[in-house]
C-alpha cells in the first residue's frame, strides 16, 4: 500500500485542490477556486488533504452546521458555517483516479470522522449519488433516502453517520 500523509489544507494548496476537484467532479458540481479559498480560511480544521511523495492526490472538506441534512446553500457560502454546530458536513471526498482503490479515500474519511468525534459533533452528514451509497454505508452511514439537494442538477442521497 502507498504511503500517504493526511494533513490540514493550507492556502498554498489552493491551485492543486481546485485542479483535483475539476478531475473528480463535472463542471456543474465542482466547487470553484474562490469557494475553496473561502473554505480553507473559514474551516481549516475540517479541510484535510492527502499527499503521496509530496504530491497532493486528494482531499475532504466540509463545514459545521446544526442542520441534519445538507442544503444547497451550504456549498456556495461559508457564511452558513456554524463553528460550534452539532454536525460536520462532507462537501466532497476527492481522490485523483490513478490513486483510487488504494484506501486513500478511506483514510481521509476516517481522519475526518475522528475530527468530528474530537470536536464533539453528534454526526457527520453528506450527500452522495446512488452508486456511492453502499461505499458510505461501509463507514456506518445510514441512507436517509433521496435528498432535497439538487446541487449540479443531480439526484443525491442524504447519508448520516451518528457518532
Amino acid at each position: 500500500m502507498i504511503e500517504v500523509a493526511i494533513r490540514a489544507a493550507l492556502p498554498e494548496d489552493l491551485d492543486r485542490i481546485t485542479e483535483i476537484e475539476k478531475i473528480c467532479f463535472p463542471p456543474s458540481e465542482a466547487a470553484s477556486r474562490e469557494s475553496f479559498r473561502e473554505r480553507i480560511a473559514a474551516f481549516p480544521e475540517s479541510f484535510l488533504v492527502a499527499e503521496a511523495d509530496g504530491i497532493l492526490i486528494g482531499f475532504i472538506n466540509g463545514c459545521a452546521t446544526n442542520n441534519s441534512f445538507i442544503y444547497d446553500d451550504l456549498f456556495h457560502s461559508t457564511k452558513h458555517h456554524i463553528p460550534q454546530g452539532k454536525n460536520l458536513t462532507v462537501f466532497g471526498l476527492d481522490v485523483i483516479p490513478e490513486y483510487r482503490r488504494q484506501g486513500i479515500a478511506s483514510q481521509l474519511m476516517q481522519n475526518f470522522i475522528q475530527i468530528a468525534r474530537n470536536t464533539g459533533r453528534g454526526s457527520v452528514i453528506l450527500t452522495c449519488k446512488d452508486r456511492l451509497v453502499h461505499y458510505y454505508e461501509s463507514f456506518g452511514y445510514m441512507n436517509n433516502g433521496v435528498s432535497q439537494s439538487t446541487h449540479g442538477g443531480s439526484q443525491w442521497f442524504d447519508m448520516t453517520l451518528v457518532l
